[in-house]
């Protein structure tokens, strides 16, 4: 089960999902990516997700295509060593700034604290 919160506005929105990202759950973190693709800055937290395969990381590289496409900036946070093994392996990292940490994330952004 994927459990997904956002908080945030049209400026600047978190998303958090918690639970496997997989073919199973992989659509309901697509719908909820392709409602904060318009945000000038969302920072996706994977810190809460254990697994994430293949269909998890093009939901990631489509929303990052379409914030791009809209002049949004898109940072990812994800201190699970598991998770940035594949996002480094796959090259995720050279698209898009993956932290390891919220607090670099939030700084990757401009920001100096949770809004």
């Amino acid at each position: 089960m994927l459990d997904i919160h956002v908080e945030g506005d049209g400026d600047f929105s978190i998303c958090r999902p918690a639970g496997e990202i997989d073919s199973y759950t992989v659509d309901s973190f697509r719908e909820a990516l392709a409602d904060l693709v318009s945000v000038s800055q969302l920072l996706i937290d994977l810190s809460e997700v254990p697994f994430m395969d293949s269909a998890g990381l093009g939901a990631l590289i489509g929303a990052i295509r379409k914030a791009g496409e809209n002049d949004g900036v898109v940072v990812v946070s994800c201190g699970r060593a598991s998770l940035m093994g594949l996002l480094r392996t796959t090259g995720f990292d050279q698209i898009v700034k993956v932290t390891e940490t919220i607090e670099e994330a939030m700084e990757a952004l401009g920001r100096t604290e949770q809004e």
